[in-house]
C-alpha cells in the first residue's frame, strides 16, 4: 500500500459477505481474516478505519411486504466477531450514509473502527450512483479497495468511490495487490507445461474462459457436467447427463481449435454414473462415452482420475477454476478431491505454480487442508474467473485511473 495513513481516516471496501447460521453467528470467518493485514496496517500506522461491505443480497430477497429483511442482512451481526478479532472495539453506523454515519466518522480518533451498515441496503449501490458513491468519500481522507470478489461488478462502493479520491489518495490494500500479482504471474509469465483444469455443470459458463486458454495453455483438463457436451459432439452416448444440445457446434469448434493450437484437451476417459440426481442413487463406472440410457455421468472415473492426475503431475503452472463432479454429494465427490490432492502434490513435490479459483475448487482444497499446500488461493470466483478471460475488473482500472 502506498499510502501513509497517520492520522488519516481510511475509507476500506472489504468483502464481509460471510455466512451466517440461522441464529445470525458466522459460520465461516475467512473472509474477514483475509481483510485483517491491511485493517491491522492501517491501525498500526496511527490511521483510523471505515469499513464498508455487502452482505446478501438484501434488493433482490425482500420480504412480502416489499421491504428489506433487515434483520438478516444487517452487519450489526459481525460486530462482535471483528471487535474480537481485532481486538479492538468496533463501532457500528446503522447506517451507510447519512447524518449518523458522518457524525460517527467525523468523531473518529486514529486507531479506531468504524463499520457502516451494508451498502447493499441502497438502491444506489449496485446501480453505481454518483451521488452515493460522493457520500461515502466524503466520510474519510484516502480511499483503499481491498475487496477483489466484488472487483467485477462497478458498484458505487467498489468502484464509482474512488473517483472522488486524488490518484495519490486511492490504494489497493493487501489482499487485492496478493490476487492482482498472482493472477498475472499465470497470464503474463506462466511457466511451462502450464495445465488449466476447468469443470463446473456448462460449457456456456466457460466458453470465454476456454477461449483464451486456447492461446495461453499447453493442456486443457475438461471434467464436471461440461464435459459431456464435448462428448457427445465427439459422437458417444452420454445418457441422461448434463447436455447443451445447442452448443454441440461450438464443442466441436474448440476441440478443432485446440487441435491446429497444438494444445492438448482432456476429457474424463470414464465417468461414475447414477440413476438418479441423489447421493444414495444406484452408481456404476462406465466409459463416459457410453453411458446407459437412465443414468447420468456425475463424477469422473478412476481412468479419468489417473489420467488428469499424470498431466498435473508435469505440469509447472496450473490454474483450476471447477468441480469435476456433483462436489457436494459426497459420493461423486471423489474426482475433485482426488485433482486437490493431485494439484496440492505436483506444487509441493514438483514445485509447480498452482492457482485456485472459483467456488468448489476452493471449497475442495479447504475441505481436505490443502489450501498451504497450493500457491495461491483465490478470494474471489467470479472476479478470478473474469480476470483469466482477459476482461478489465472496474473495481482494478478504477483505482488505478
Amino acid at each position: 500500500m502506498t499510502i501513509n495513513f497517520k492520522n488519516k481516516k481510511a475509507l476500506v471496501r472489504v468483502d464481509f459477505n460471510v455466512p451466517l447460521d440461522k441464529n445470525y453467528h458466522i459460520s465461516d470467518d475467512t473472509r474477514i481474516k483475509n481483510a485483517l493485514p491491511t485493517i491491522q496496517h492501517i491501525l498500526k500506522e496511527k490511521g483510523a478505519v471505515i469499513l464498508m461491505s455487502h452482505l446478501g443480497r438484501p434488493q433482490k430477497k425482500r420480504k412480502e411486504d416489499g421491504s428489506i429483511d433487515t434483520e438478516k442482512f444487517t452487519l450489526r451481526h459481525l460486530v462482535g466477531h471483528l471487535s474480537k478479532v481485532l481486538k479492538t472495539k468496533v463501532k457500528f453506523s446503522p447506517e451507510t450514509v447519512g447524518p449518523t454515519a458522518s457524525k460517527m466518522a467525523a468523531s473518529l480518533k486514529p486507531g479506531e473502527v468504524l463499520l457502516l451498515e451494508n451498502t447493499r441496503f441502497q438502491k444506489e449501490e449496485a446501480a453505481g450512483d454518483e451521488g452515493f458513491a460522493k457520500q461515502l468519500a466524503e466520510l474519510a481522507d484516502v480511499f483503499v479497495n481491498d475487496a477483489f470478489g466484488t472487483a467485477h461488478r462497478a458498484h458505487a462502493s467498489t468502484t464509482v468511490v474512488a473517483k472522488f479520491f486524488k490518484p495519490a489518495d486511492r490504494t489497493f490494500g493487501f489482499l487485492m495487490e496478493n490476487e492482482i500479482k498472482n493472477a498475472q504471474k499465470v497470464l503474463d509469465n506462466p511457466v511451462r507445461p502450464f495445465t488449466a483444469i476447468t469443470g463446473g455443470a456448462k460449457v456456456s459458463d466457460k466458453i470465454m474462459l476456454l477461449e483464451r486458454f486456447m492461446d495461453l495453455v499447453d493442456n486443457i483438463i475438461v471434467g464436471g457436467g461440461m464435459a459431456y457436451t464435448f462428448v457427445k459432439a465427439q459422437g458417444g452416448q452420454i445418457g441422461n447427463s448434463l447436455v447443451e444440445n445447442d452448443k454441440l457446434e461450438l464443442a466441436r469448434k474448440l476441440l478443432e481449435k485446440a487441435k491446429k493450437k497444438g494444445v492438448k484437451i482432456f476429457l474424463p476417459e470414464d465417468s461414475v454414473a447414477a440413476d438418479n440426481f441423489d447421493n444414495n442413487a444406484d452408481r456404476k463406472t462406465t466409459p463416459s462415452n457410453k453411458i446407459p440410457d437412465g443414468y447420468m455421468g456425475l463424477d469422473i472415473g478412476p481412468k479419468a482420475i489417473e489420467k488428469f492426475a499424470d498431466v498435473i503431475r508435469t505440469s509447472s503452472t496450473i490454474v483450476w477454476n471447477g468441480p469435476m463432479g456433483v462436489f457436494e454429494m459426497p459420493n461423486f465427490a471423489n474426482g475433485t478431491k482426488a485433482i486437490a490432492k493431485a494439484v496440492a502434490n505436483a506444487t509441493q513435490q514438483g514445485g509447480a505454480f498452482s492457482l485456485v479459483g472459483g467456488g468448489d475448487s476452493v471449497a475442495a482444497v479447504n475441505q481436505m487442508g490443502l489450501s498451504d499446500e497450493v500457491s495461491f488461493v483465490s478470494t474471489g470466483g467470479g472476479a478470478m474467473l473474469e480476470m483469466l478471460e482477459g476482461k478489465e475488473l472496474p473495481g482494478i482500472e478504477a483505482i488505478k485511473g
